[in-house]
């Protein structure tokens, strides 16, 4: 809290004119005190504010402006003023704040800090003030006061006020009692104000009138209540039976508003009583509740009744759970009769009420410990759950079992045998074909899977697969619930009963042999499958994984994997749940409730692992094989379990298998070789990857786990394989063994010990590294700078040159991992400052170079040295790299170097080269975009001249890139300073930015105006951008064109970016079918045109029926059988295009042929002249097309294409006349098919005159 001096000081200095007044008599106040030689105390000034507020007051006149600055002035100071002189002092000052609060017309600015002065007042009165009358001037008519202003009629007055009781019934004077000694006084007034207006409302009901007029009103009073509950521990004890009547009421009324307000009053009086002091009320307040309930058949005031009630016991079972709990049955009878009503809202609440009963009112010492008195309250619970399923809640079955559900949630294992009826009989109505809540059903047997165990749940509700009985049902649908809900049971249980499943499916689908698969077959070969999949389930966290989990298991395990491809996802899940689910278990650092969730103790599930650990060899050599036979795509699951195994094998046969596969990889790396010498030059497609490359996936796996003794021959793995760079593959992986070592404290112990080993291996290999290999070896450089130790900095130096040309990397990840590992590289200096690096040790420098000293300075004169370059790609890069440095690192590096750069950047511009002016133009867009206004202004003379120049290339996009620059320019520094250095010729467009912008305004204003803008500042804006560099490269609220600097600097590829350039043509009426093969031709790459609608003409047919085409000259329109809307856009009049519409060559000067370019309705076009001589070729060799072979392109189709191929010609394609013409009768958009006449009860098709 802020002390009274530095509130002054804020009056002292106002940021309002209002304050102004305050001001000034603060410092009249302060004179004051300094002529009397009196000391600024909170006592002194206290003492002379109350004597300024008399004076202004003796006129009888409150509105004199001089008063509310005085009252705020006594509201700040009087805090601070010691207790006995308030208390001495309350009639007073009572006195004379009165008139202020009982002014009806005064602005909240005034009446506020009054309710201020009064509510520390009451704070410092003692339990003697608080037992005078209200008759008198005595704390008590004071909260009279306050109470009459917590239902105003203005908002932030009656917020004030309420604030001000909450505060005082809070905290009460020392006495005995728990109750605040006025907080019957506000109980009564509050429970007065909203009886009154809750009686006008029910008479406004009565008489048919509109009781809206009372809503406002009884808000108001309700918020009065709340706070006296909220605010005095509950509610007084005498008078809570009352309000209890009164909310309900109020409640049963069905406006939902009052029915929410009153809910938050019982939430805000039972969390008052969730503490020691005001419990005690809590029974008595739940007895009330209960004796008021209502009618069974009352839909209004049943649902709240129940969920009051519903809260109510939940607070009690936090304060009293023992209680609580005995309890239980008798609400759970009392709840469930309303489970019988025909009132869908009844049920659904008194369900949800039972749910809320079971979640919060079972105490987990009943589960991990009952008693015999609890055995005994579950078992009636389980009785009254039992009866739920009866004939007369049958009506409510989808609720129950919403309720039987959560009863096997909150029991557990405790629900055997107890709920076994109640499964048997969810079972049975699950069977029934006719029964409709199969959904909720399985939920129910899924939740009594996970409580009490399959093998309870299959003792009452047999599979019946194996050998059926005649009068027991198979229930193959349970397979799928025992997948999902199966955990923490017996594995023991899966042996005997679902591997015997298993053989017997199996054996049936193998009898078959190799004939033809029936469904019946295919069904066995479902159940295997499913049988399976509930592995799984069954090793996550058993209860007798040492006893179950046994040799001869294990290699029916290993068979699995070997044997049946299918279920080897299914069994490497289960082999993983065996470890990760234990190690779970011991990682828990706390053990609370430890037991109640898993059953299985931190020191079993210790054992548990110990015991995994001696199969963990065998496993993982049958996982090594399956391994290497299984393709990249499936292999994943299977290095997830390896992984798991892994991290549990003890440290010999670790290293013992990591020896085994290190011999192994050389060998396979040696017969590589010698097969490469013999197949050179024959190209191989092989489906699974290579034998060595499947060998280092696993030392890669294995480099987490390994001792310290191993890690030499890993290092040297790893420096013979980085040097491959015949193999990037293999190359790749190695790369990858230092990111994945970083992970595990021993790897990253071995990566500090072996930097300098390290750091000559990355030097040594920088010539040979393959280019899919590049952005593996960027992250493994980056894992490797943070170990990197201060005496050896000049690796920095060593491979910036190679991350800066990464930087122009074709590949996205390359890119964005060079420039994440810049951003690091310059962060390791920053901790390093002052520390030296050796110059010299950098490669191809002088060996007698001073060392420096390691700042972010330096670090940006390192990246500039490429700046110097001898190609334009390594300026461009060193670029890009400075621009992504530069935004990282602009706020701490110093000025003059930014200065220097910005200005060597601007020269750049001047350059002729786009490669190298595509990068400058990102940089500058960040200097205008992060880097100070001081800095950038005087830089404008020169800059925007400079840019202006690249605004008329088009290539490249350069002009849209210097127009986004320009914008962001004037919205930073204004439209005045660019336009005034812009050149004269330029400055067109400098003015339609700013007419833009403008424009832009107008509509957003128009549109806000008209309601149509959406709120913004509602929430947090969303950023469509991954960071704030990407958002400063990228966003433009006046420019959406494309800006390949910005994608080149970023690292982000274009197809990445939302909104492609390539557009589907479908059919109106039909959707595109994406998995035609004839979809493709459909999928087009630039924006189709709308196509004009095709509207049919009847064709014409003779006296026999038969179709006409052909007739008199007039009555061509006979043969058209589809006529475009166009009119003359069909079959003919393409022809007729073709032939004189404005793209046919015509006749020139001198006899040549001109055809003409043009687009559109453009008239600037060139023409194309063609001589004489070449016309003539040409027709010579269409005439020759068309006799024979395919026909050129060139003629005239009926879809206006040019010449078909080969037309009707003879040895052209059969015939279709053209490509896709409709002489042969093919038919049109929209049109029916057609067939031929018929032949002998057989389709025919005619003879075109093409054919001879």
């Amino acid at each position: 809290m802020a002390t009274l001096e530095e509130k002054l000081d804020k009056i002292r200095s106002p940021n309002l004119q209002s304050q102004q007044q305050t001001k000034v008599i603060l410092s009249a106040v302060e004179e004051t005190l300094k002529e009397t030689n009196t000391q600024p105390t909170p006592t002194g000034y206290f003492a002379a504010l109350l004597a300024l507020l008399n004076q202004s007051l003796e006129s009888g006149q409150v509105t004199n402006e001089l008063t509310p600055s005085i009252v705020y002035l006594l509201d700040v100071v009087t805090p601070f003023a010691p207790q006995p002189l308030l208390r001495s002092k309350f009639t007073q000052i009572l006195t004379l704040l009165a008139p202020v609060l009982l002014l009806k017309d005064a602005e909240a600015q005034f009446i506020r800090p009054s309710i201020g002065c009064l509510e520390t007042l009451l704070l410092a009165q003692d339990s003697a003030a608080w037992k005078l009358p209200v008759s008198e001037i005595s704390p008590r008519r004071a909260v009279a006061g306050l109470l009459n202003l917590s239902v105003d009629h203005r908002p932030k007055v009656r917020k004030r006020a309420q604030d001000a009781l909450r505060k005082v019934l809070r905290n009460p004077p020392p006495s005995p009692s728990t109750d605040h000694p006025a907080a019957d006084l506000c109980a009564e007034t509050a429970m007065k104000s909203l009886n009154e207006v809750a009686s006008k409302a029910a008479v406004s009901r009565k008489q048919k009138k509109s009781a809206a007029e009372h809503d406002p009103a009884l808000i108001h009073a309700l918020q009065l209540v709340k706070t006296v509950a909220s605010a005095s521990g509950g509610w007084p004890s005498k008078n809570i039976e009352d309000l209890c009547e009164l909310l309900l009421n109020i409640a049963k009324t069905g406006n939902e508003h009052m029915t929410m307000a009153v809910f938050e009053i019982f939430e805000m009086i039972f969390e008052g009583m969730a503490d020691e002091l005001s419990s005690s009320k809590l029974p008595r307040l739940l007895e009330i509740i209960s004796e008021l309930r209502p009618s069974s058949n009352d839909t209004q005031l049943l649902p709240p009744w129940i969920a009051i009630l519903s809260r109510g016991y939940d607070v009690s079972a936090q304060m009293e759970p023992e209680e609580t709990f005995q309890k239980l049955p008798d609400l759970f009878t009392m709840v469930s009769e309303f489970m019988e009503s025909s009132s869908h809202n009844i049920r659904i609440s008194a369900s949800e009420c039972l749910i809320s009963f079971m979640a919060n009112c079972v105490p987990d010492q009943v589960i991990v410990e009952p008693s015999i008195y609890d055995e005994m309250v579950l078992q009636k619970l389980a009785n009254i759950a039992e009866n739920l399923l009866s004939v007369k809640y049958q009506a409510a079955w989808m609720e129950s079992f919403n309720v039987l559900g959560a009863i096997f949630d909150a029991l557990r294992w405790r629900a055997n045998p107890m709920m076994l009826n109640v499964v048997r009989t969810v079972g049975e109505l699950r069977g029934n074909d006719s029964f409709m809540g199969k959904k909720e059903a399985d939920e129910v047997l899924g939740k009594a899977v996970r409580a009490v165990g399959p093998e309870s749940v299959l003792s009452v509700l047999p599979l019946n697969l194996v050998k059926p009985q005649k009068d027991q049902p198979g229930r193959a649908w349970m397979l799928p619930i025992l997948r999902d809900y199966t955990t923490n049971t017996n594995l023991q249980h899966f042996k005997t009963e679902f591997i015997p499943l298993s053989e017997a499916m199996f054996q049936r689908v193998l009898d078959n042999g190799e004939a033809a698969k029936t469904m019946e077959i295919k069904i066995y070969e479902t159940l295997v499958h499913q049988t399976w999949s509930i592995l799984p389930g069954y090793c996550d966290l058993p209860l007798d994984l040492t006893v179950a989990f046994d040799q001869a298991f294990a290699e029916i395990l290993a068979n699995l994997l070997y044997r049946q491809v299918d279920l080897r996802l299914d069994v490497c899940r289960a082999l993983k749940a065996l470890v990760e689910s234990n190690k779970a278990v011991v990682s828990i650092e706390h053990e609370e409730n430890l037991l109640l969730k898993s059953r299985v103790s931190k020191e079993d599930a210790q054992k548990n692992l110990t015991y995994l650990g001696s199969f963990a060899g065998n496993l993982l050599a049958v996982l090594f094989n399956v391994y290497s036979q299984t393709l990249p795509q499936s292999r994943g699951p299977i290095l997830q379990t390896i992984n798991a195994y892994l991290s549990i094998t003890p440290e010999k046969e670790l290293v013992e298998t990591f020896d085994r596969v290190s011999t192994m990889l050389a060998s396979s790396l040696s017969e590589a070789d010698s097969q490469k010498t013999k197949e050179k030059g024959q190209k191989t497609k092989e489906q699974t990857p290579s034998t060595a490359q499947t060998l280092m996936d696993l030392i890669i796996t294995m480099s987490a786990y390994l001792p310290r003794q191993s890690f030499g021959p890993l290092f040297n793995i790893a420096a013979l394989i980085i040097v491959r760079d015949n193999e990037p593959q293999i190359q790749k992986k190695a790369y990858k063994l230092i990111p994945r070592l970083a992970e595990s404290e021993t790897g990253k112990a071995a990566l500090q010990e072996r930097n300098a080993e390290l750091q000559n291996l990355f030097l040594s290999s920088s010539e040979k590294v393959s280019v899919p290999a590049r952005r593996d070896r960027l992250a493994a450089i980056a894992a490797l700078i943070p170990f990197i130790p201060e005496n050896a900095l000049h690796f920095i130096p060593s491979v910036l040159s190679e991350v800066v040309i990464c930087c122009k990397e074709n590949n996205e990840k390359a890119r964005t991992s060079a420039f994440e590992l810049l951003v690091l590289m310059g962060q390791r200096l920053a901790e390093a400052k002052g520390k030296p690096i050796e110059i010299s040790k950098v490669p191809h420098m002088a060996k007698d170079a001073a060392p420096v000293s390691a700042s972010v300075e330096e670090y940006f004169t390192m990246v500039s040295a490429g700046l110097a370059g001898s190609t334009p790609h390594m300026i461009s890069a060193s670029i890009t790299a400075l621009t992504r440095v530069l935004y990282e690192f602009r706020e701490t590096v110093n000025q003059e170097v930014l200065s220097d750069l910005v200005q060597t950047m601007d020269l750049f511009l001047t350059s002729n080269n786009r490669e190298i002016v595509k990068s400058v133009l990102g940089f500058v867009k960040v200097c205008v975009i992060s880097l100070p206004m001081d800095m950038m202004l005087p830089r404008l003379p020169t800059m925007i001249p400079n840019l202006m120049v690249w605004a008329h290339e088009h290539k490249g996009h350069f002009k849209a890139k210097v127009r986004h620059i320009i914008e962001r320019m004037v919205r930073r520094f204004g439209f005045e300073p660019v336009n005034k250095n812009c050149p004269e010729a330029d400055r067109k467009l400098i003015t339609n930015i700013r007419k833009t912008k403008e424009r832009s305004k107008r509509k957003k204003e128009a549109a806000k105006e008209a309601g149509d803008e959406e709120d913004k500042q509602g929430g947090k804006r969303k950023s469509r951008f991954e960071s704030e560099y990407d958002e400063a490269l990228y966003s433009s609220e006046e420019s959406d064109a494309s800006d390949d600097s910005d994608v080149e600097v970023m690292g982000k590829s274009r197809k990445n970016q939302k909104g492609g350039s390539t557009y589907i043509m479908e059919d109106e009426d039909e959707p595109l079918d994406l998995l035609d093969r004839k979809a493709l031709a459909s999928i087009s790459s630039t924006k189709p045109g709308k196509l004009r609608k095709a509207s049919r003409t009847k064709a014409k047919t003779d006296i026999d029926g038969k179709l006409i085409l052909g007739g008199d000259e007039d009555e061509d329109d006979a043969m058209i059988i589809d006529t475009p809307a166009g009119g003359d856009e069909s079959g003919v009049g393409a022809y007729v295009a073709a032939l004189k519409g404005k793209d046919v060559g015509r006749r020139g000067r001198g006899g040549r042929m001109k055809f003409s370019n043009k687009r559109g309705n453009d008239d600037d076009d060139e023409e194309m002249d063609v001589d004489e001589k070449d016309v003539s070729a040409i027709k010579a060799q269409i005439s020759r097309g068309g006799r024979g072979g395919r026909g050129g392109r060139g003629g005239a189709s009926p879809r206006g294409r040019g010449f078909g191929r080969g037309g009707n010609m003879r040895g052209g394609r059969g015939d279709r006349s053209g490509r896709g013409g409709i002489a042969s009768g093919r038919r049109g958009l929209g049109q029916e098919k057609r067939h031929g006449p018929t032949f002998a009860g057989k389709v025919g098709k005619p003879k075109s005159p093409g054919r001879r």
